[in-house]
């Protein structure tokens, strides 16, 4: 029978849009079944097919203020699109109770913010070179040229803050970054007794 030693705050993986996180993220949740992602919350208009509480919890600005305001936020950003995605703390201890471990997927700001309040929070850093990062994002062809500028610039400078985590994933070869990133993940479980007994 599997048992919980312990739950280890959180597991943040930052790093550029652009850069493969979610990929990445998605392929480590496969194989460590430990994992819960933390669902995001944004004043985003809702897409058809999305579910509330599934993709994201969907608010208004007044909702999101409001919540800024009572401190549920752990961390929360405003995208050069004007649009505000925030992690509730509330999430937090929902994957807790369950007796599962916190991925979060956060802008470097975020997850700077993360390691500075939450004690043993693991901070990963996805990198990739700028001319990938930008044809990665061509490819998405969900932003406007212009906005694409905007992240690309973003970027650079995201990039200038890697050695501020505790650790950088080059992503120019995914199955490589994948393993490197679920050894890092292992590791850090297993330091932390919250791997489960199997």
């Amino acid at each position: 029978m599997s048992t919980v030693v312990a739950v280890s705050p959180a597991i943040v993986v930052t790093g550029p849009s652009g850069a493969g996180k979610g990929t990445l993220i998605r392929a480590i949740l496969e194989r460590i079944p430990e994992l819960e992602v933390a669902i995001s919350a944004t004043t985003r208009p809702q897409r058809p097919g999305e579910e509330n509480g599934r993709e994201y919890w969907f608010l208004t600005d007044e909702e999101f203020s409001a919540r800024v305001e009572e401190g549920a936020f752990l961390e929360w950003v405003e995208y050069v699109s004007h649009k505000r995605y925030g992690t509730l703390r509330s999430e937090i201890d929902r994957i807790a109770a369950h007796g599962r471990v916190c991925v979060l997927e956060l802008e470097t700001d975020g997850a700077l913010h993360v390691q500075a309040e939450v004690p043993g929070a693991c901070t990963i850093f996805i990198a990739a070179d700028v001319e990938e990062l930008e044809r990665r994002l061509r490819e998405r062809a969900t932003e406007s040229t212009g906005e694409i500028g905007e992240r690309i610039a973003i970027a650079r400078h995201q990039l200038e803050q890697a050695h501020r985590f505790r650790y950088m994933v080059r992503n120019d070869d995914l199955t490589r970054a994948s393993e490197v990133l679920a050894a890092i993940v292992e590791r850090e479980l297993v330091l932390a007794g919250t791997m489960l007994h199997r």
